[in-house]
């Protein structure tokens, strides 16, 4: 029996996210991303450095650091996708419950997509400046 592969691992340190609307970004993802153990973690006002006029609000492992930061007044690029792991098939279902009832419209519910790989366990919504999110677990149930 071969041990399965890993799929936990990214060399990505942070990501900045542009919403045309800061406050409505932040009420909907503060519930969603609290739902699979991701909290708010700081808010940058604008202007709190030279280049960086507008504000921001990152969020992450407590007690680790801001990884995913929204940026008020942007522009939401076409095909814009993000993907949250996960430790169980249980916290796909979670998320996507805590999603739908934040506002969010369902593009694909929690279900195992074979076209990634075997394990790939995920659930799709539109959040609501249209950016389409998930949360995958890559685990055997």
């Amino acid at each position: 029996m071969t041990t399965p592969k890993s799929r936990a691992g990214s060399r990505i340190d942070h990501l900045n996210l542009a919403v045309p609307d800061l406050a409505t970004a932040e009420a909907f993802y503060e519930p969603v991303l609290a739902s699979i153990g991701i909290s708010k973690m700081l808010e940058i006002p604008p202007n709190a450095t030279p280049n960086q006029p507008t504000a921001m609000t990152g969020f992450g492992l407590a007690d680790v650091k801001p990884y995913f930061w929204l940026i008020d007044g942007g522009t939401v690029g076409t095909n814009m996708h993000v993907a949250f792991t996960v430790d169980t098939r249980d916290d796909v279902v979670t998320f996507h419950e805590a999603a739908l009832a934040a506002g969010a419209s369902e593009l694909l519910p929690p279900a195992v997509h074979e076209e990634y790989h075997s394990d790939y366990y995920g659930a799709f919504v539109l959040d609501p400046h249209g950016i389409n999110l998930e949360a995958v677990c890559h685990e055997r149930p």
